[in-house]
């Protein structure tokens, strides 16, 4: 791979900029002409890359990436709008945590993209009568991220993961720990803001505007249909695009066969998911030199440690969208820690089915023996036919040495929780935000979240998740 220019950064740095400071200073500028602004700093990128770079290959990688990243997030999107959930009672802290609480869990079960389409409506409406923006904030923290670090279906990074190699359960079986302490946390924040915000309020005020109690119920649950199939899809590989054609079939069934009042009740319209579309193009594009210098630079950027990893993909994470950047610093680790001439050994004595390995001796011999082991445990078919390829024998050098976990869990972590610290951190951070902007909600803007809700509580449950899972 060719690295590109340091220079080219510069036109990701720009449209970051601009996401960050023109909604403050030229609101109706930027509203007006940031689809212009993302289709010139794109371009920009694409001909440096086509005609500088000559790697064509490298626009078609990031555009299927994109295609597939788009699809899954509309598609999501316009299913979970066709179903509307009535809130049940008054909005008490009490039951503003639990509906978060559930709400991570259901991150790990249709992802963090679909339980925010699905919950963020019914979450403004029962806190309708005092929600501010730490109420929008809050859910972005706990269930648009931090919530779906436990399954490939909960967030992107660890699907692209599960794609790679790393098996379905491996995450939920380390890492639970860390997802109850960094929830926990963000729960434990919420509820004390939420109730100082809660008692604010006048008891007359609570009695007439908040939901009327014994109520919870659901209109469009025919849409579950297509949401299976949306998350069934999401596991085909072949042929290409077969996976994005079902699910982009799907959501065009959902939107077509709901009934009318539903989306009425949801105010639900494509603004949210079109300005979503046109900045993650432009963001998709413009992070590519950033990507790829650091991919072509990771060995000199120290010593291979956990905190490295763990610091390094949530920081990039937090600015870039967390998919790639865990792609990025999961090859990271493996330049770092397997061995290529050893690969290709194992992938050789795979293919003739040759069974010395299992005994070999040397100063490989335990590495050998412990990928053997990995490749038999979660690939059994491929190792018994020979068919094993080199990226999922890598993969196996890191399951297989116990030393590696560490930095696989690393980069799961980092890439998830990191996603919230801004809205451009993960896909449905926009969305959400976009669907409260179009309930006339509050939200803060892109400096504000940071200042004033990133720093004073994620990043304090970020340092604890590192103090206690991460410190070298």
């Amino acid at each position: 791979m060719t690295t590109p220019s340091p220079w080219m950064v510069l036109p990701f740095i720009l449209l970051l900029s601009l996401i960050a400071l023109a909604p403050l200073f030229l609101s109706n500028l930027w509203s007006r002409y940031y689809p212009l602004v993302c289709l010139v700093l794109g371009t920009i990128v694409l001909i440096y890359y086509f005609f500088g770079l000559r790697t064509g290959s490298r626009i078609l990688e990031v555009g299927g990436d994109y295609i597939r990243f788009i699809v899954l997030v509309g598609s999501l999107f316009v299913v979970s709008g066709g179903i509307h959930i009535t809130v049940k009672g008054e909005a008490t802290p009490f039951a503003n945590v639990m509906f978060l609480l559930i709400g991570a869990l259901v991150s790990n079960l249709i992802g963090t993209t679909g339980a925010s389409m699905l919950l963020i409506r019914p979450w403004i409406r029962m806190n309708k009568y005092r929600i501010t923006g730490y109420h929008v904030v809050f859910f972005i923290f706990i269930i648009s991220n931090v919530g779906g670090s436990l399954t490939p279906i909960g967030d992107p990074p660890l699907y692209l993961g599960y794609l790679k190699g790393i098996p379905f359960w491996w995450v939920a079986s380390r890492c639970w720990p860390i997802w109850l302490a960094g929830v926990g946390i963000l729960l434990a924040l919420f509820y004390r803001v939420d109730r100082r915000n809660y008692l604010r309020a006048p008891r007359d005020v609570r009695d007439r505007l908040a939901e009327p109690p014994d109520r919870w119920h659901f209109d469009g649950l025919s849409n579950i249909w297509p949401l299976g199939v949306i998350l069934g899809a999401a596991f085909l590989e072949n042929p290409p695009f077969l996976r994005e054609v079902l699910i982009a079939g799907a959501a065009v069934a959902s939107y077509f066969t709901t009934p009318r009042s539903v989306h009425e009740s949801n105010n639900f319209n494509f603004h949210p998911i079109r300005e979503v579309a046109i900045l993650f193009a432009a963001i998709f594009a413009t992070m590519m030199p950033a990507l790829d210098w650091l991919q072509g630079n990771a060995g000199k950027l120290g010593d291979p440690t956990v905190t490295f990893f763990y610091t390094g993909s949530g920081a990039l994470s937090s600015v870039l969208d967390n998919a790639p950047t865990y792609l990025t610093f999961l090859s990271a680790i493996i330049g770092a820690f397997v061995d290529p001439g050893l690969v290709g050994q194992i992938q050789q004595s795979i293919q003739s089915h040759a069974v010395g390995l299992t005994s070999a001796v040397g100063p490989h011999a335990d590495q050998i023996r412990q990928t053997l082991d990995a490749l038999q445990t979660y690939h059994p078919i491929q190792v018994a036919s020979g068919t094993v390829d080199t990226g999922t024998i890598n993969i196996c050098c890191l399951l297989g040495n116990t030393a590696c976990h560490k930095f696989i869990m690393a980069i799961s972590i980092g890439s998830v929780f990191f996603g919230a610290n801004t809205y451009i951190g993960n896909g449905p951070n926009f969305m959400v935000k976009a669907i409260a902007d179009q309930n006339k909600v509050h939200t803060p803007g892109f400096l504000e979240y940071i200042w004033r809700y990133t720093v004073p509580f994620m990043l304090p449950m970020l340092i604890v998740v590192w103090w206690f899972f991460f410190r070298d």
